[in-house]
Protein backbone atom coordinates (compact mmCIF):
# COMPACT_ATOMS: atom_id res chain seq x y z
CA UNK A 1 0.00 0.00 0.00
CA UNK A 2 1.17 3.28 -0.66
CA UNK A 3 1.17 6.38 1.65
CA UNK A 4 -0.23 8.76 -1.13
CA UNK A 5 -3.42 7.02 -1.35
CA UNK A 6 -5.47 9.90 -0.41
CA UNK A 7 -3.29 12.40 -2.86
CA UNK A 8 -2.84 12.97 -6.12
CA UNK A 9 0.21 13.18 -8.05
CA UNK A 10 0.68 17.02 -9.40
CA UNK A 11 3.87 18.74 -11.44
CA UNK A 12 6.28 16.13 -9.31
CA UNK A 13 5.04 16.03 -6.25
CA UNK A 14 2.27 14.42 -4.36
CA UNK A 15 -0.35 17.15 -3.19
CA UNK A 16 -4.16 16.99 -1.75
CA UNK A 17 -7.27 17.08 -3.34
CA UNK A 18 -8.70 20.71 -3.83
CA UNK A 19 -12.29 19.27 -2.29
CA UNK A 20 -12.04 16.40 -0.55
CA UNK A 21 -14.11 13.52 -1.38
CA UNK A 22 -13.10 9.67 -0.16
CA UNK A 23 -13.99 6.50 -2.05
CA UNK A 24 -13.46 2.88 -0.38
CA UNK A 25 -11.08 0.63 -2.54
CA UNK A 26 -12.92 -3.19 -2.53
CA UNK A 27 -10.91 -6.18 -2.44
CA UNK A 28 -13.10 -8.44 -4.69
CA UNK A 29 -11.78 -11.43 -3.20
CA UNK A 30 -13.79 -10.69 0.29
CA UNK A 31 -15.79 -7.81 -0.27
CA UNK A 32 -13.26 -6.06 2.11
CA UNK A 33 -12.16 -2.11 2.22
CA UNK A 34 -8.90 -2.51 2.04
CA UNK A 35 -8.05 1.72 1.25
CA UNK A 36 -9.41 4.60 0.43
CA UNK A 37 -8.61 7.36 -2.24
CA UNK A 38 -9.53 10.92 -3.00
CA UNK A 39 -12.05 11.48 -6.18
CA UNK A 40 -10.66 14.48 -7.79
CA UNK A 41 -13.00 17.32 -9.46
CA UNK A 42 -12.32 19.86 -12.08
CA UNK A 43 -10.48 21.80 -10.28
CA UNK A 44 -8.02 19.34 -10.06
CA UNK A 45 -7.67 18.49 -13.57
CA UNK A 46 -7.65 22.06 -14.41
CA UNK A 47 -4.30 22.11 -11.90
CA UNK A 48 -2.97 18.95 -13.40
CA UNK A 49 -3.04 19.91 -17.08
CA UNK A 50 -1.48 23.40 -16.14
CA UNK A 51 1.43 21.51 -15.32
CA UNK A 52 1.42 19.32 -18.00
CA UNK A 53 1.42 22.13 -20.55
CA UNK A 54 4.25 23.96 -18.56
CA UNK A 55 6.27 21.13 -18.75
CA UNK A 56 5.59 20.45 -22.42
CA UNK A 57 7.49 23.36 -23.07
CA UNK A 58 10.93 21.53 -22.26
CA UNK A 59 9.91 18.16 -22.39
CA UNK A 60 8.85 18.03 -25.98
CA UNK A 61 12.35 19.46 -26.74
CA UNK A 62 14.44 16.99 -25.31
CA UNK A 63 16.55 14.85 -27.36
CA UNK A 64 15.77 10.75 -28.50
CA UNK A 65 18.88 10.45 -26.02
CA UNK A 66 16.97 11.71 -23.41
CA UNK A 67 14.05 10.39 -23.54
CA UNK A 68 15.42 6.48 -24.29
CA UNK A 69 17.20 7.46 -20.72
CA UNK A 70 14.24 8.25 -19.04
CA UNK A 71 12.37 5.23 -20.54
CA UNK A 72 15.66 3.01 -19.23
CA UNK A 73 15.32 4.89 -15.48
CA UNK A 74 11.42 4.00 -15.55
CA UNK A 75 12.12 0.22 -16.52
CA UNK A 76 14.70 -0.15 -13.51
CA UNK A 77 12.38 1.53 -11.45
CA UNK A 78 9.43 -0.53 -12.07
CA UNK A 79 11.88 -3.45 -11.66
CA UNK A 80 12.44 -3.00 -8.71
CA UNK A 81 9.18 -2.45 -7.30
CA UNK A 82 7.47 -5.51 -9.80
CA UNK A 83 6.58 -7.62 -6.72
CA UNK A 84 4.64 -4.94 -4.69
CA UNK A 85 2.91 -3.59 -8.07
CA UNK A 86 2.11 -7.79 -8.56
CA UNK A 87 0.45 -7.72 -5.18
CA UNK A 88 -1.34 -4.33 -5.44
CA UNK A 89 -3.03 -6.02 -8.34
CA UNK A 90 -4.53 -8.75 -6.91
CA UNK A 91 -5.82 -7.06 -4.03
CA UNK A 92 -7.47 -4.21 -5.70
CA UNK A 93 -9.10 -6.12 -8.79
CA UNK A 94 -9.19 -10.20 -8.05
CA UNK A 95 -6.02 -11.36 -10.80
CA UNK A 96 -4.69 -14.26 -9.69
CA UNK A 97 -0.96 -13.76 -8.15
CA UNK A 98 0.84 -15.80 -10.45
CA UNK A 99 -0.72 -14.26 -13.14
CA UNK A 100 0.00 -10.74 -11.80
CA UNK A 101 3.44 -11.42 -11.49
CA UNK A 102 3.53 -12.99 -14.66
CA UNK A 103 1.11 -11.54 -17.30
CA UNK A 104 0.14 -8.36 -15.50
CA UNK A 105 3.14 -6.56 -14.65
CA UNK A 106 5.73 -8.04 -17.28
CA UNK A 107 3.05 -6.97 -19.89
CA UNK A 108 3.19 -3.56 -18.16
CA UNK A 109 7.11 -3.02 -18.30
CA UNK A 110 7.56 -4.76 -21.35
CA UNK A 111 5.98 -1.58 -23.43
CA UNK A 112 8.85 0.72 -21.78
CA UNK A 113 11.38 -1.79 -23.48
CA UNK A 114 9.11 -1.82 -26.76
CA UNK A 115 8.98 2.07 -27.17
CA UNK A 116 13.37 1.75 -26.34
CA UNK A 117 13.97 -0.05 -29.27
CA UNK A 118 11.04 1.78 -31.21
CA UNK A 119 12.58 5.17 -30.37
CA UNK A 120 16.05 3.84 -30.82
CA UNK A 121 15.00 3.41 -34.80
CA UNK A 122 12.19 5.86 -35.48
CA UNK A 123 12.63 8.41 -38.15
CA UNK A 124 11.04 11.68 -37.19
CA UNK A 125 12.04 13.49 -40.35
CA UNK A 126 11.78 12.39 -43.61
CA UNK A 127 11.46 13.64 -47.51
CA UNK A 128 9.06 13.47 -50.28
CA UNK A 129 10.45 15.36 -52.94
CA UNK A 130 11.67 18.57 -51.61
CA UNK A 131 9.98 19.10 -48.70
CA UNK A 132 10.43 17.66 -45.07
CA UNK A 133 8.22 15.74 -43.19
CA UNK A 134 8.41 16.65 -39.50
CA UNK A 135 6.47 14.40 -36.59
CA UNK A 136 6.42 16.20 -33.71
CA UNK A 137 4.70 15.38 -29.84
CA UNK A 138 0.90 16.54 -30.20
CA UNK A 139 1.20 17.84 -26.50
CA UNK A 140 -1.07 17.69 -23.28
CA UNK A 141 -2.24 14.33 -23.58
CA UNK A 142 -5.38 12.95 -21.28
CA UNK A 143 -5.08 8.94 -20.45
CA UNK A 144 -8.57 6.75 -19.06
CA UNK A 145 -7.67 3.96 -18.24
CA UNK A 146 -9.67 0.91 -17.27
CA UNK A 147 -9.56 -1.89 -14.13
CA UNK A 148 -9.05 -5.27 -15.76
CA UNK A 149 -5.12 -4.34 -16.84
CA UNK A 150 -4.80 -1.37 -14.86
CA UNK A 151 -0.80 -1.38 -15.15
CA UNK A 152 -0.77 -3.05 -18.80
CA UNK A 153 -2.89 -0.65 -20.37
CA UNK A 154 -1.70 2.35 -18.41
CA UNK A 155 1.73 1.73 -19.34
CA UNK A 156 0.76 0.59 -22.76
CA UNK A 157 -0.52 4.68 -23.49
CA UNK A 158 2.17 5.73 -21.41
CA UNK A 159 5.19 4.75 -22.72
CA UNK A 160 4.03 5.89 -26.25
CA UNK A 161 3.52 9.27 -24.92
CA UNK A 162 6.97 10.10 -23.34
CA UNK A 163 8.42 8.41 -26.01
CA UNK A 164 6.86 10.75 -28.48
CA UNK A 165 7.84 14.02 -25.78
CA UNK A 166 4.51 14.26 -24.63
CA UNK A 167 3.30 15.00 -21.02
CA UNK A 168 0.13 13.31 -19.23
CA UNK A 169 -2.51 13.69 -16.93
CA UNK A 170 -3.73 10.11 -15.64
CA UNK A 171 -7.21 9.09 -14.85
CA UNK A 172 -7.00 5.53 -13.45
CA UNK A 173 -10.26 3.47 -12.84
CA UNK A 174 -11.37 4.54 -9.20
CA UNK A 175 -11.90 0.50 -8.73
CA UNK A 176 -8.60 -0.44 -8.94
CA UNK A 177 -6.39 2.96 -8.61
CA UNK A 178 -4.01 1.36 -5.90
CA UNK A 179 -1.20 -0.12 -8.92
CA UNK A 180 -1.75 3.34 -10.31
CA UNK A 181 -1.08 5.30 -7.47
CA UNK A 182 2.29 2.80 -6.99
CA UNK A 183 3.14 3.56 -10.67
CA UNK A 184 3.54 6.99 -10.18
CA UNK A 185 5.93 6.62 -7.15
CA UNK A 186 8.10 4.52 -9.75
CA UNK A 187 8.08 7.47 -11.85
CA UNK A 188 8.71 9.97 -9.39
CA UNK A 189 11.74 7.64 -8.63
CA UNK A 190 13.05 6.99 -12.07
CA UNK A 191 13.01 11.26 -12.12
CA UNK A 192 10.73 12.15 -14.63
CA UNK A 193 10.53 15.60 -14.79
CA UNK A 194 7.91 17.74 -12.58
CA UNK A 195 4.74 17.89 -15.15
CA UNK A 196 5.37 15.26 -17.27
CA UNK A 197 3.25 12.89 -15.74
CA UNK A 198 0.32 13.76 -13.91
CA UNK A 199 -2.20 11.90 -11.81
CA UNK A 200 -5.32 12.79 -10.53
CA UNK A 201 -7.74 9.80 -9.48
CA UNK A 202 -11.75 10.10 -10.10
CA UNK A 203 -14.98 9.32 -11.57
CA UNK A 204 -15.51 9.10 -14.92
CA UNK A 205 -18.68 11.98 -15.42
CA UNK A 206 -16.62 14.21 -13.54
CA UNK A 207 -12.88 13.58 -14.17
CA UNK A 208 -12.81 12.19 -17.17
CA UNK A 209 -15.14 14.36 -18.49
CA UNK A 210 -13.23 17.16 -17.68
CA UNK A 211 -9.82 15.90 -19.18
CA UNK A 212 -12.03 15.01 -22.40
CA UNK A 213 -13.44 18.56 -22.79
CA UNK A 214 -10.65 20.45 -21.51
CA UNK A 215 -9.09 23.07 -23.77
CA UNK A 216 -5.70 22.30 -22.83
CA UNK A 217 -5.68 19.05 -23.65
CA UNK A 218 -4.52 18.06 -27.54
CA UNK A 219 -5.50 14.52 -27.15
CA UNK A 220 -7.07 11.95 -25.28
CA UNK A 221 -6.82 8.36 -25.35
CA UNK A 222 -9.21 5.56 -23.46
CA UNK A 223 -9.51 2.19 -23.20
CA UNK A 224 -13.14 1.31 -21.80
CA UNK A 225 -16.16 0.29 -22.82
CA UNK A 226 -17.79 1.06 -25.91
CA UNK A 227 -20.61 3.39 -24.14
CA UNK A 228 -17.58 5.40 -21.92
CA UNK A 229 -15.66 5.51 -25.27
CA UNK A 230 -18.85 7.46 -26.75
CA UNK A 231 -18.82 10.02 -24.05
CA UNK A 232 -15.91 10.66 -24.14
CA UNK A 233 -15.95 11.12 -28.16
CA UNK A 234 -18.58 13.75 -27.64
CA UNK A 235 -17.21 15.36 -24.72
CA UNK A 236 -14.03 15.93 -26.66
CA UNK A 237 -15.63 17.28 -29.87
CA UNK A 238 -16.11 20.53 -29.02
CA UNK A 239 -12.46 21.31 -28.94
CA UNK A 240 -11.73 18.98 -32.23
CA UNK A 241 -8.93 17.04 -30.35
CA UNK A 242 -7.88 13.80 -31.29
CA UNK A 243 -9.17 10.70 -29.90
CA UNK A 244 -8.20 7.02 -29.69
CA UNK A 245 -10.23 4.31 -28.35
CA UNK A 246 -9.68 0.95 -27.09
CA UNK A 247 -13.16 -0.29 -26.62
CA UNK A 248 -15.58 -3.50 -26.33
CA UNK A 249 -14.93 -6.71 -27.72
CA UNK A 250 -16.39 -9.59 -28.72
CA UNK A 251 -14.15 -11.87 -30.33
CA UNK A 252 -14.74 -15.06 -32.17
CA UNK A 253 -12.57 -17.94 -32.52
CA UNK A 254 -13.51 -20.19 -35.38
CA UNK A 255 -12.05 -23.45 -35.26
CA UNK A 256 -12.21 -25.22 -38.68
CA UNK A 257 -11.96 -28.89 -39.65
CA UNK A 258 -9.11 -30.85 -39.52
CA UNK A 259 -7.63 -29.77 -35.97
CA UNK A 260 -6.48 -31.18 -32.99
CA UNK A 261 -9.73 -30.82 -30.75
CA UNK A 262 -8.24 -31.92 -28.05
CA UNK A 263 -5.79 -28.85 -28.00
CA UNK A 264 -7.93 -26.00 -30.15
CA UNK A 265 -10.80 -26.06 -27.36
CA UNK A 266 -9.12 -26.52 -24.55
CA UNK A 267 -6.58 -23.25 -25.11
CA UNK A 268 -9.85 -21.72 -26.72
CA UNK A 269 -11.61 -21.93 -23.03
CA UNK A 270 -8.42 -20.89 -21.33
CA UNK A 271 -7.91 -17.80 -23.58
CA UNK A 272 -11.38 -17.07 -22.66
CA UNK A 273 -11.40 -17.28 -19.30
CA UNK A 274 -7.89 -15.48 -18.84
CA UNK A 275 -8.42 -12.75 -16.31
CA UNK A 276 -11.76 -14.37 -15.50
CA UNK A 277 -12.83 -13.08 -18.71
CA UNK A 278 -12.30 -9.40 -18.07
CA UNK A 279 -10.20 -8.85 -21.39
CA UNK A 280 -11.69 -6.98 -24.30
CA UNK A 281 -10.04 -9.34 -26.91
CA UNK A 282 -11.32 -12.05 -24.98
CA UNK A 283 -12.85 -14.95 -27.42
CA UNK A 284 -15.99 -15.16 -25.91
CA UNK A 285 -17.97 -16.88 -28.99
CA UNK A 286 -16.21 -20.12 -29.99
CA UNK A 287 -17.42 -21.39 -33.62
CA UNK A 288 -17.38 -24.78 -33.69
CA UNK A 289 -18.60 -27.32 -37.14
CA UNK A 290 -21.48 -29.15 -36.37
CA UNK A 291 -19.52 -32.30 -37.08
CA UNK A 292 -17.17 -31.64 -34.22
CA UNK A 293 -20.14 -30.13 -32.22
CA UNK A 294 -21.13 -32.75 -29.59
CA UNK A 295 -16.79 -33.29 -29.01
CA UNK A 296 -16.24 -30.09 -28.48
CA UNK A 297 -19.13 -29.09 -26.26
CA UNK A 298 -17.62 -32.11 -23.57
CA UNK A 299 -14.03 -30.92 -24.13
CA UNK A 300 -14.96 -27.50 -23.06
CA UNK A 301 -17.13 -28.41 -20.43
CA UNK A 302 -14.11 -30.98 -18.69
CA UNK A 303 -11.77 -27.96 -19.27
CA UNK A 304 -14.11 -25.46 -17.41
CA UNK A 305 -15.01 -28.04 -14.78
CA UNK A 306 -11.38 -28.14 -14.01
CA UNK A 307 -10.17 -24.66 -13.40
CA UNK A 308 -8.91 -23.75 -9.99
CA UNK A 309 -11.31 -21.12 -8.27
CA UNK A 310 -10.02 -19.54 -5.01
CA UNK A 311 -8.38 -16.82 -3.19
CA UNK A 312 -6.39 -14.89 -5.76
CA UNK A 313 -3.04 -14.26 -3.28
CA UNK A 314 -3.04 -18.28 -3.45
CA UNK A 315 -0.59 -19.34 -5.60
CA UNK A 316 -2.37 -22.41 -7.36
CA UNK A 317 -5.07 -20.57 -8.12
CA UNK A 318 -6.26 -20.17 -11.83
CA UNK A 319 -9.10 -18.27 -11.87
CA UNK A 320 -9.99 -15.45 -8.85
CA UNK A 321 -13.36 -13.04 -8.50
CA UNK A 322 -14.30 -10.74 -10.93
CA UNK A 323 -13.85 -7.02 -10.08
CA UNK A 324 -16.84 -5.80 -7.88
CA UNK A 325 -20.01 -6.31 -7.00
CA UNK A 326 -21.79 -4.44 -10.15
CA UNK A 327 -19.70 -6.58 -12.56
CA UNK A 328 -20.59 -9.44 -10.82
CA UNK A 329 -24.32 -8.77 -11.21
CA UNK A 330 -23.88 -7.50 -14.53
CA UNK A 331 -22.79 -11.12 -15.25
CA UNK A 332 -25.13 -13.20 -13.23
CA UNK A 333 -27.89 -10.87 -15.32
CA UNK A 334 -26.43 -12.28 -18.66
CA UNK A 335 -25.86 -15.98 -17.45
CA UNK A 336 -29.57 -15.88 -16.49
CA UNK A 337 -31.01 -14.57 -19.81
CA UNK A 338 -28.38 -17.40 -21.87
CA UNK A 339 -30.85 -19.29 -19.84
CA UNK A 340 -34.09 -17.47 -20.42
CA UNK A 341 -33.48 -17.31 -24.16
CA UNK A 342 -33.15 -20.98 -24.64
CA UNK A 343 -29.29 -21.87 -24.59
CA UNK A 344 -28.10 -24.79 -23.13
CA UNK A 345 -26.35 -24.10 -19.46
CA UNK A 346 -23.16 -27.14 -20.25
CA UNK A 347 -21.26 -25.88 -17.24
CA UNK A 348 -21.29 -23.18 -14.45
CA UNK A 349 -24.51 -20.96 -14.12
CA UNK A 350 -25.84 -18.49 -11.71
CA UNK A 351 -24.94 -17.91 -8.20
CA UNK A 352 -21.43 -18.20 -6.11
CA UNK A 353 -19.50 -21.23 -6.86
CA UNK A 354 -19.78 -24.11 -4.05
CA UNK A 355 -17.92 -23.78 -0.81
CA UNK A 356 -18.07 -19.58 -1.37
CA UNK A 357 -19.87 -17.33 1.24
CA UNK A 358 -18.15 -14.11 -0.11
CA UNK A 359 -16.38 -12.85 -2.64
CA UNK A 360 -17.39 -11.65 -6.05
CA UNK A 361 -16.54 -14.90 -7.65
CA UNK A 362 -18.45 -16.00 -10.91
CA UNK A 363 -18.67 -19.94 -11.77
CA UNK A 364 -16.92 -20.81 -15.40
CA UNK A 365 -20.30 -20.82 -17.43
CA UNK A 366 -20.63 -22.45 -20.84
CA UNK A 367 -23.15 -22.70 -23.01
CA UNK A 368 -24.35 -24.80 -26.28
CA UNK A 369 -26.90 -24.48 -28.84
CA UNK A 370 -26.53 -20.59 -28.66
CA UNK A 371 -27.96 -18.70 -32.17
CA UNK A 372 -26.63 -15.59 -33.40
CA UNK A 373 -29.05 -13.24 -32.17
CA UNK A 374 -29.19 -14.60 -28.32
CA UNK A 375 -27.90 -11.66 -26.11
CA UNK A 376 -24.89 -13.74 -24.85
CA UNK A 377 -23.55 -14.57 -28.08
CA UNK A 378 -24.41 -10.28 -29.38
CA UNK A 379 -23.25 -8.46 -26.44
CA UNK A 380 -19.60 -8.00 -24.09
CA UNK A 381 -20.21 -10.13 -21.18
CA UNK A 382 -16.49 -9.40 -19.40
CA UNK A 383 -16.78 -12.00 -17.20
CA UNK A 384 -16.07 -16.20 -17.89
CA UNK A 385 -18.91 -16.91 -19.91
CA UNK A 386 -17.78 -19.27 -23.59
CA UNK A 387 -20.74 -19.18 -25.59
CA UNK A 388 -20.40 -22.20 -28.32
CA UNK A 389 -21.95 -22.00 -32.00
CA UNK A 390 -22.38 -24.47 -34.66
CA UNK A 391 -21.44 -23.61 -38.33
CA UNK A 392 -21.81 -25.43 -41.26
CA UNK A 393 -19.86 -23.73 -43.80
CA UNK A 394 -16.85 -21.91 -43.34
CA UNK A 395 -18.73 -18.68 -45.40
CA UNK A 396 -21.19 -19.29 -42.32
CA UNK A 397 -18.99 -19.15 -39.83
CA UNK A 398 -16.82 -16.16 -41.06
CA UNK A 399 -20.37 -14.12 -41.50
CA UNK A 400 -21.16 -15.44 -37.74
CA UNK A 401 -18.07 -14.00 -36.59
CA UNK A 402 -18.27 -10.44 -38.60
CA UNK A 403 -22.22 -10.16 -37.56
CA UNK A 404 -20.96 -7.88 -34.62
CA UNK A 405 -21.54 -4.55 -33.85
CA UNK A 406 -17.50 -5.17 -32.42
CA UNK A 407 -14.44 -5.91 -34.34
CA UNK A 408 -11.26 -5.79 -31.76
CA UNK A 409 -9.75 -9.20 -31.92
CA UNK A 410 -10.23 -12.76 -33.78
CA UNK A 411 -9.21 -16.07 -33.72
CA UNK A 412 -8.90 -18.79 -36.31
CA UNK A 413 -7.49 -22.48 -35.63
CA UNK A 414 -6.94 -24.29 -38.41
CA UNK A 415 -4.75 -27.17 -39.65
CA UNK A 416 -2.49 -25.30 -41.53
CA UNK A 417 -1.18 -21.45 -41.01
CA UNK A 418 -2.05 -20.58 -44.70
CA UNK A 419 -5.63 -21.70 -44.05
CA UNK A 420 -6.02 -19.86 -40.81
CA UNK A 421 -4.35 -16.77 -42.62
CA UNK A 422 -7.03 -17.28 -45.64
CA UNK A 423 -9.98 -17.04 -43.16
CA UNK A 424 -8.25 -14.70 -40.95
CA UNK A 425 -8.25 -12.01 -44.10
CA UNK A 426 -12.11 -12.45 -43.81
CA UNK A 427 -12.74 -11.53 -40.81
CA UNK A 428 -13.75 -7.45 -40.09
CA UNK A 429 -11.67 -7.05 -36.46
CA UNK A 430 -8.12 -5.18 -35.65
CA UNK A 431 -6.69 -7.93 -34.48
CA UNK A 432 -6.45 -11.65 -35.37
CA UNK A 433 -4.77 -14.96 -33.77
CA UNK A 434 -4.21 -17.05 -35.86
CA UNK A 435 -3.19 -20.66 -34.56
CA UNK A 436 -2.49 -20.04 -30.68
CA UNK A 437 0.09 -17.59 -32.04
CA UNK A 438 0.68 -15.00 -28.61
CA UNK A 439 -0.11 -11.09 -28.39
CA UNK A 440 3.01 -9.60 -29.20
CA UNK A 441 3.99 -5.74 -28.17
CA UNK A 442 5.07 -4.87 -31.46
CA UNK A 443 1.94 -5.26 -33.29
CA UNK A 444 -0.85 -2.54 -33.28
CA UNK A 445 -3.51 -3.23 -31.07
CA UNK A 446 -7.11 -1.76 -31.92
CA UNK A 447 -10.31 -1.66 -33.20
CA UNK A 448 -12.79 -2.20 -36.13
CA UNK A 449 -16.73 -0.71 -36.03
CA UNK A 450 -17.50 0.02 -32.57
CA UNK A 451 -14.32 -1.26 -31.09
CA UNK A 452 -12.70 1.85 -31.09
CA UNK A 453 -10.44 3.93 -33.70
CA UNK A 454 -6.40 4.09 -33.74
CA UNK A 455 -3.91 1.66 -32.67
CA UNK A 456 -1.91 1.37 -29.56
CA UNK A 457 1.66 -0.62 -29.17
CA UNK A 458 4.84 -0.14 -31.38
CA UNK A 459 5.48 1.99 -34.00
CA UNK A 460 1.72 2.61 -34.57
CA UNK A 461 1.30 3.16 -30.66
CA UNK A 462 4.28 5.86 -30.96
CA UNK A 463 2.80 7.80 -34.01
CA UNK A 464 -0.75 7.93 -32.33
CA UNK A 465 1.10 10.90 -29.95
CA UNK A 466 2.63 12.60 -32.66
CA UNK A 467 1.30 15.21 -35.66
CA UNK A 468 2.69 15.45 -38.74
CA UNK A 469 4.23 18.68 -40.16
CA UNK A 470 5.55 19.47 -43.80
CA UNK A 471 8.08 21.35 -44.62
CA UNK A 472 8.16 22.52 -48.45
CA UNK A 473 11.23 23.53 -49.98
CA UNK A 474 13.09 22.26 -46.79
CA UNK A 475 14.34 19.21 -48.09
Amino acid sequence: MSQHNKQFYIDGAWVDPIEPALFPVINPANESVIGEISLGSRKDIDKAVAAARKAFLKYSQESRAARILLLKRIIDAFERRQEMLAQAITQEMGSPITFSRQVQTINAVNHFKEMVEVLEQYEFVTSIGRAQIVREPIGVCGLITPWNWPLNLTCSKLASALAAGCTVVLKPSEVAPLSSILLAEVLHEAAVPAGVFNLVNGEGPVVGDAIASHPDVDMVSITGSTRAGVLVAKAAATTVKRVTQELGGKSANIILRGTDLEKTVKAGVMRCYTNAGQSCQAPSRMLVHRDDYDAAIAIAKQTADAIVQGNPAEERVQMGPVVSKAQYDMIQGMIQSGIDQGATLISGGVGLPEDMLTGYYVRPTIFADVRPDMSIARDEIFGPVLSILPYDTEDQAVQIANDSPYGLAGYVQAATMDEARRVGLKIRAGRIYLNGTPGDNRVPLGGYKQSGNGREHGVYGLESYLEVKALLGAA
